[in-house]
This record gives structure tokens, C-alpha cells and sequence, in this order.
């Protein structure tokens, strides 16, 4: 629906085995494609101005709420997760843009 707000992963990640972690990040390609995911941010420089952080920063953008929120619980991103909770911790914050 046109001027529907978008969706939004923010995600905060500690990398604990870097080799590892690049096969969660081919395994969660297929997802993130399918749900129209839009990689913002995707690690880089950081300055932490007040309160806690991890060593990478991760802002994703989909087409609405209701596509973030699928594609975190759709089965192909959950398997990829699996993955993830070998070589990685994280929070995530899926949350809805501003219309």
C-alpha cells in the first residue's frame, strides 16, 4: 500500500567465530531477498555517545512491519539463526517507520 510505513531490524552483534559467521551470512540471503530486506547499515565505523553497544551494528529495511516480521519467522531465517547461535550473540529490535 503506497506511504505504508516501513519495517526495520535493529540488530547489535557480537561476533564470537568469524568463519563461522559467513555461513550465517549466505544462509541468510535467501530470506532477506525474499522479504525485501535493504541492508542501511551494515557494520562500519561507530562511536558509542551513552550507554552499552557490541562490536557490529546491523539497520535492515523492509517494505512494511508486517515483511520484518516475517521474514524473522519465516523457516529458511530460522535455520539460518540456527547457525547464527553457533558463532554470534545478538538483540534485535524489529520495529515499524515512521509514515
Amino acid at each position: 500500500m503506497a506511504g505504508s510505513a516501513k519495517g526495520y531490524w535493529m540488530v547489535r552483534v557480537t561476533v564470537k567465530d568469524p568463519e563461522r559467521y559467513k555461513d550465517y551470512v549466505a544462509a541468510n540471503k535467501m530470506p532477506l531477498e525474499t522479504y525485501g530486506a535493504k541492508f542501511l547499515v551494515r557494520g562500519g565505523p561507530y562511536e558509542v555517545v551513552k550507554g552499552s553497544s557490541r562490536d557490529r551494528h546491523v539497520i535492515l529495511e523492509f517494505p512494511s512491519l508486517e515483511a520484518a516480521k516475517a521474514c524473522f519467522r519465516s523457516p529458511e531465517y530460522q535455520a539460518a539463526l540456527k547457525i547464527f547461535e553457533t558463532c554470534a550473540e545478538s538483540d534485535v529490535v524489529i520495529v515499524e517507520g515512521v509514515s
